[in-house]
């Protein structure tokens, strides 16, 4: 039985990435599962584990967040196997998504990362994506992490601001 569980559990997180067009985060999919007391967080890592095992489902980690979206794969899965899933979850899922489509759809499309390029030289790397492409891709060099990580920690509050910015002054034409 606990398989047959673990397995619906699998099928559910694959339905979720399945009805969004962008990527979701662990903690996304955990809240979710967690809110409808479908079951606890250990099962829902264990699921998300074995579906990445299976490569059913994709990852990209930025920072400190892992980003996961359904593949081809886990699609056939889910064509086979989606009807073990009830309609009275797919309805729970299909409302949440609903009601909470635009937060969940900006919390993946405002990314911020960094690496170290060479010795004091580390590269900030910022975007915002609509529908999986980019807005906004702004990389810069600065001398510090910590310069690097505040820039990463800023830039979801700050993102618009620099985007108006930069759109109005490279649009402003001058007579000069």
């Amino acid at each position: 039985m606990q398989n047959d569980a673990l397995t619906l559990y699998k099928l559910i997180i694959l339905y979720i990435l399945d009805k969004v067009n962008f990527p979701l985060t662990n903690a996304q999919i955990s809240n979710f599962i967690l809110e409808k007391e479908y079951t606890n967080y250990f099962t829902i890592q264990q699921a998300i584990s074995e579906l990445n095992d299976a490569e059913l489902i994709r990852t990209e980690t930025i920072r400190n967040s892992t980003y996961y979206r359904i593949n081809q794969a886990g699609e056939e899965t889910l064509e086979f196997f989606g009807n073990k899933v009830s309609d009275a979850i797919k309805s729970d899922i299909d409302e949440y998504l609903s009601k909470n489509e635009y937060e969940l759809r900006d919390e993946v499309s405002t990314i911020a990362d960094y690496y170290e390029e060479k010795k004091d030289e580390y590269i900030v790397r910022c975007q915002v994506k609509e529908n999986g492409s980019p807005i906004i891709d702004l990389s810069i060099s600065v001398p510090s992490e910590q310069e690097a990580v505040s820039i990463c920690n800023n830039w979801k509050s700050k993102s618009q601001e620099v985007y108006a910015y930069i759109m109005k002054t490279l649009m402003f034409h001058s007579n000069d």
